[in-house]
């Protein structure tokens, strides 16, 4: 059994040019030593492809509550809840799906669920329970204008409660509201200079209100400050590639327990955790289908136990790991 496992693996290297040692290391195990890889476990997978309850259709945004509850948006444009066990509990179905599917869902500091309903240029307010809080909509209009959106990706609120949302498309920019939804000021356009964004696909928020930003597809973090109307630039890191601390197209953003940032990078098919210097700690994931492999994740929560729930898009499937670390 040895011999032919080891012949197996000496063919695998002489494909080296031809597989890619990211691919190779799904295969055999092998694993660059500049890599900082971890020792996570799986410790449940749930959803599969489907339409009925509790499985997906291309799942592209998720994220949990105070209460564990995990809520999740799939291109059916169906809002599905589980507990942090993976059992599915409820769903909902947002208004209309016919231009397009949102990809961005949030929690809000009164508990309300916020989605990013992308095609349709606004961010939609529901209760845990699916209720509809039609009177908080904030935005429906395709445009530039105050108030006004392309594709919106995400929102999130500091500590003050005011709100911010992403978009990208002909602006790539963010614009900020006031708890009852009013207009405050933008920033952003598209580019690759400082405050400038290609797709800002998902944001976080500290404890020092500044906002990290995944700006998709100039494969970086900023961290961005705004506390009156002025955008402060903080600090930036990232560049394309697939070494500790480079992205390609970082989709999702998360803060765990530790204050250590969770990366989820769409097209490396892996989740880094990094320092908030941006020094890379460690990594989880490799491309395909198997048991920890993953296919295109779009993001990932962490829940009360510490344990990551990473978003599994295109093997429509949720895979939940142990607290990783360097």
């Amino acid at each position: 059994m040895t011999d032919r496992f080891d012949r197996r693996e000496s063919l695998l290297r002489l494909a080296i040019p031809f597989l890619g040692c990211v691919y190779l290391e799904s295969l055999v195990g092998c694993r660059d030593s500049s890599k900082a890889y971890t020792d996570a476990r799986i410790k449940t997978i749930y959803g599969r492809r489907g339409f009925s309850e509790g499985r997906f259709t291309q799942p592209r945004a998720m994220t949990i509550d105070r209460n564990d509850h995990i809520y999740v948006v799939d291109k059916t444009g169906r809002i599905q809840v589980f507990d942090s066990e993976g059992t599915f509990l409820h769903f909902w179905n947002t208004p209309a799906i016919d231009n397009g599917k949102p990809t961005g869902i949030s929690v809000d500091r009164d508990g309300n669920i916020l989605v990013a309903d992308t095609h349709y240029y606004r961010v939609l307010f529901y209760t845990p329970m699916g209720e509809r809080l039609e009177e908080k909509t904030i935005g429906g209009t395709n445009g530039q204008g105050p108030g006004e959106f392309g594709f919106v990706t995400d929102i999130v609120q500091d500590s003050l409660g005011n709100y911010f949302v992403s978009e990208y498309g002909e602006f790539d920019r963010i614009q900020k509201f006031t708890p009852n939804g009013e207009f405050i000021c933008q920033f952003g356009k598209h580019g690759d200079g400082p405050i400038e964004f290609n797709r800002p696909q998902s944001m976080v928020i500290d404890a020092q209100d500044q906002i990290w930003i995944a700006d998709s597809c100039n494969h970086r973090i900023q961290v961005i400050r705004c506390p009156n109307d002025t955008p402060e630039l903080i600090k930036t890191f990232g560049e394309y590639g697939s070494l500790p601390g480079q992205y390609k197209t970082p989709y999702g953003i998360t803060m765990n327990h530790e204050g250590n940032l969770l990366i989820t990078e769409f097209t490396n098919h892996r989740v880094q955790c990094i320092d908030k210097d941006g020094k890379p700690l460690s990594s989880w994931g490799s491309p395909g289908r198997a048991e920890g492999q993953l296919h295109s994740p779009w993001c990932c929560v962490e829940d009360s136990k510490h344990r990551i729930h990473i978003l599994d898009t295109q093997n429509n499937r949720i895979q939940c790991i142990s607290q990783f670390s360097s």
